[in-house]
């Protein structure tokens, strides 16, 4: 006997054994207990009102329920001889294969009553009854749920249909997991999604159904559920930290910058507070003008590049810096970087030309940004002069430019804070462009000392 015919039935039924509290539609047979106590009995409607085949029910059902379902089957089938409309003897025919675990039978005996009422309550538990011992979970559950919506009363019906529904979530969501496991992930997402429709208060299914939908790539839903997730369960740090994830992945700087800071305050690690910070510089950086993103890929840098660089990166130590007398400049006015141009320059950090012009399309050459790096160095060192003394009095030996060269000593300044480190063992290249990464670094590594 196959683990159907054996566990079927007894699991779908699990939760009937206490059988006194269910009310009976039909006397017990006489001094005898009932074999099938879970079974409901089909009784007559009034629209079916026939004292013979309903006394032919009635004796069937006494005899399917001492166990003797051949007995049964020739009282029900004799009630449907003599009016092959009389519906409950069908039902009970149902009832008689639900006996014998012929559940394949049952489903389509059960079928053929409900054409006649779908509202039939004792075929709708027997169908439903019988569709769990086939494995059909879903359709059994929708079975039984008509079922106890059209009586409430019948409360072991109720308890049975609980049983399923936990049985068929559990099993739903083992298979979703295999099959995202197994790199299924149509398949995967599609259990998911029966799952939530069963259980749709539930974070952790949102939030499992989010890792299948990123492995996808459909970022847009995998937020969605994840957002979906933190308002079930608004204490997941692991979750917010994941929707961080998926939003910062999407280009949603602020909104992944908002849910890392939230999953840090839940579950405090430098991991997610460093996420946290990255976002938050992302998305002041995804709010900038197209150019100054793409400095990074500059092989070579501009003035006006580099102005931007300082004034984003700097602006609160330049803000402090002394001002310089306005000084006009007569070809900043339509460049993207007008306003950073202008900070620079009344910081005395970078200067215009003698003409008044910037010249901000000018290439930027290693000597000159070691030049106004220098000018930076001296406004970080007014707020650390021990640091500052140890630099200015660096003296490193720089083999293309000797101490008495003009640019020596801004040089030796950058290289003796570390700020510029030499080439190519002892050279500067002071000739050489400056690229949009050696551009960044050299900023990074001023940001630095001011902490």
């Amino acid at each position: 006997m196959s683990w159907r015919d054996t566990a079927g039935l007894a699991v779908v039924l699990l939760a009937v054994a206490i059988v006194g509290c269910a009310p009976k539609m039909a006397p017990p047979p006489s001094g005898a207990a009932l074999r099938y106590p879970d079974f409901v009995f089909p009784a007559t409607p009034p629209s079916l009102a026939s004292s013979r085949e309903s006394e032919r029910v009635r004796r069937g059902w006494e005899a399917l329920q001492a166990g003797d379902t051949t007995g049964a089957r020739r009282e029900f089938s004799g009630a449907l001889r003599a009016n092959a409309g009389f519906y409950p003897a069908e039902a009970g025919l149902g009832y008689a294969n639900l006996a014998e675990r012929k559940y394949g039978d049952a489903v389509d005996v059960f079928t053929r009553a409900l054409a006649q009422d779908s509202r039939y309550v004792p075929a709708l538990v027997g169908r439903g009854d019988a569709l769990a011992g086939a494995g059909r979970l879903d359709d059994a559950i929708r079975d039984l749920e008509a079922a106890v919506t059209a009586r409430p009363a019948l409360t072991d019906v109720r308890r049975r249909l609980d049983v399923l529904i936990f049985r068929h979530q559990e099993e739903t969501l083992q298979a979703a997991r295999t099959a995202a496991g197994a790199g299924r992930l149509d398949e995967a997402a599609a259990d998911y999604q029966r799952a939530i429709a069963r259980s749709p208060d539930s974070a952790l299914l949102y939030k499992e159904l989010a890792g299948v939908e990123r492995q996808q790539g459909r970022t847009e839903q995998a937020a969605e559920h994840l957002r979906k997730a933190v308002t079930l369960e608004p204490s997941d740090a692991h979750a917010f930290a994941q929707l961080g994830e998926v939003l910062e992945a999407r280009g949603d700087y602020g909104a992944a910058a908002d849910a890392y800071a939230r999953a840090a305050s839940l579950e405090p690690g430098d991991k997610v507070s460093a996420s946290a910070a990255s976002a938050r510089a992302l998305a002041v950086v995804s709010r900038l003008p197209a150019q100054f993103q793409a400095m990074a890929r500059a092989p070579q840098i501009t003035r006006g590049d580099l102005a931007a660089l300082l004034g984003i990166r700097l602006g609160t130590l330049l803000q402090s810096a002394p001002r310089r007398e306005v000084v006009v400049v007569t070809d900043v006015r339509a460049h993207w970087a007008a306003s950073w141009i202008a900070a620079v320059i009344a910081a005395g950090v970078m200067d215009p030309y003698p003409n008044h012009t910037f010249g901000p399309g000018n290439t930027v050459m290693r000597l000159e940004l070691a030049q106004i790096a220098s000018r930076v160095l001296e406004l970080v060192g007014a707020r650390r002069p021990r640091l500052a003394r140890e630099w200015q009095a660096a003296r490193p030996q720089i083999a293309d430019l000797p101490p008495d060269h003009l640019g020596y000593p801004a040089a030796a300044l950058v290289v003796g804070a570390g700020v510029m480190p030499l080439v190519e063992g002892t050279a500067f290249k002071p000739t050489r462009p400056v690229s949009g990464v050696e551009a960044i670094e050299v900023v990074t590594r001023l940001e630095g000392l001011l902490r």
